[in-house]
């Protein structure tokens, strides 16, 4: 039996590939040469794999730039038209599918409300379903144009009975199957819900799901606040309250997948009562749906992004408005010590939907309560900064799940019995 400690000449093949790709794509357009810099592989190895990535397609040529003297030098960049990818975020009162080239531009998109069926799992799994057939027959491709699709969900998501059993790569989600991936939703009612297995009956298409705050933050830490730090927490605050701890650049997921659950840390003792059902959640104070119950002024029958809108107007005239959100501020700027204290990151992003709807007007207030509650030294090695994606971050973080898997994978086509074997393999 071959030793599997053993690297192969496809497993180097396929790491060179991976890592070339990969560089192109975030730091494209870039020359032969600039690779070979960069990498440190041999202008032969250089050629061999950007040949191989340009005859698949997943490299095309970008333009040239002058060189010294010599002939001009051709910039090489990852193909956007390759193919597609697909991110789903499970929100609280509606169900977003977008469809995305791997330039991560939207192609398509379909908002589906949850309407009184609620987290219903089988009518989640339904709109799920109806929207990914909507998106891409709205941007006129073929299903066999999308290389993945990417769910965000709330609660927490077990990878096939464990964090890494099923061969999770970086971004924790599973490698394509899905079947095995089940999602503990305490807020949503969702208990041990075969999500995988239920999306599985109705596509054949590669699946991958992960806790909705693991997106935003992969999102923000590739393409926005994050970018450039190895130690970060994304922060989610929508109706809920959720986290991504990100250290050495990678999520921190824990024993089972369910760290970063910082929403469900306890605020005050014996405090206001959460959705989870425990008492003194952070969530209960500074999530929105808590936030307009404590204000108790919302007009009846509007959504919560309107009732935040009413809230803040509020607050510029009502002293009453006006304290809830500096008692607010005060109480997200305490969560906020509480995780420089304990994961000492370089730096904390505010994002979801609420939390960029609250964040500019309470920004410096939690930044003074989170120096006044974290320790001195670690704080002072801290910034505290909004998020830049958007609300729909949630959305664009799900679809680079199956992106990171083209990258890591160098291209390699999915194929769920290969990737069966592999994971067997890992878990032996």
């Amino acid at each position: 039996m071959a030793d599997r400690g053993k690297r192969t000449v496809r497993d180097l093949r396929r790491g060179n590939r991976s890592a070339l790709l990969r560089h192109l794509y975030f730091e494209g357009p870039l020359s032969r040469q600039e690779l070979g810099r960069d990498s440190g592989l041999s202008a032969g190895s250089i050629s061999n794999v950007v040949g191989d990535l340009i005859a698949d397609g997943l490299v095309e040529e970008a333009g040239s730039v002058d060189s010294d003297g010599g002939r001009p030098r051709i910039l090489l960049k990852v193909a956007a038209g390759y193919g597609c990818v697909v991110g789903v975020d499970v929100g609280e009162t509606r169900v977003r599918v977008e469809l995305f080239d791997l330039a991560l531009t939207e192609l398509a998109a379909a908002d589906l409300p949850l309407s009184d069926s609620g987290h219903d799992v089988g009518h989640v799994v339904r709109l799920i379903l109806d929207g990914l057939s909507a998106v891409v027959r709205d941007a006129g491709i073929s299903e066999s144009d999308v290389l993945g699709v990417g769910v965000g969900v709330p609660g927490i998501v077990e990878q096939g009975g464990g964090a890494n059993s099923t061969g999770a790569n970086a971004t924790g989600g599973d490698p394509g199957g899905g079947e095995g991936i089940i999602v503990h939703g305490q807020t949503t009612g969702w208990d041990a819900v075969p999500f995988g297995r239920l999306l599985r009956t109705g596509t054949d298409l590669p699946l991958y799901i992960d806790n909705g705050a693991k997106t935003l933050g992969q999102a923000e830490m590739w393409f926005g606040a994050g970018r450039g730090a190895g130690s970060a927490v994304i922060a989610l605050i929508g109706s809920g309250v959720g986290a991504c701890v990100v250290a050495d650049g990678k999520p921190y997921r824990g024993a089972t997948s369910s760290a970063g659950e910082w929403g469900h840390t306890t605020l005050q003792v014996g405090g206001r009562l959460c959705r989870c059902g425990a008492r003194g959640c952070l969530e209960a104070y500074v999530g929105a749906e808590a936030l307009l119950q404590r204000w108790g002024k919302a007009p009846e029958g509007q959504s919560e992004e309107a009732g935040l809108t009413a809230l803040l107007a509020a607050a510029d005239h009502d002293p009453a408005a006006a304290a809830l959100l500096a008692e607010t501020a005060e109480y997200l700027g305490a969560g906020i010590a509480d995780l420089v204290n304990l994961f000492n990151p370089e730096r904390i992003v505010i994002g979801g939907w609420a939390g960029l709807m609250i964040g500019p007007r309470l920004l410096p207030a939690v930044r003074e309560a989170a120096v006044a509650y974290a320790l001195r030294h670690p704080i002072a090695q801290t910034s505290i900064e909004m998020g830049r994606l958007g609300p729909d971050a949630v959305t664009v973080g799900a679809a680079t799940l199956p992106l990171a898997r083209l990258l890591d994978s160098g291209g390699a086509p999915w194929n769920r019995n290969a990737i069966v074997r592999e994971a067997r393999l890992e878990v032996r």
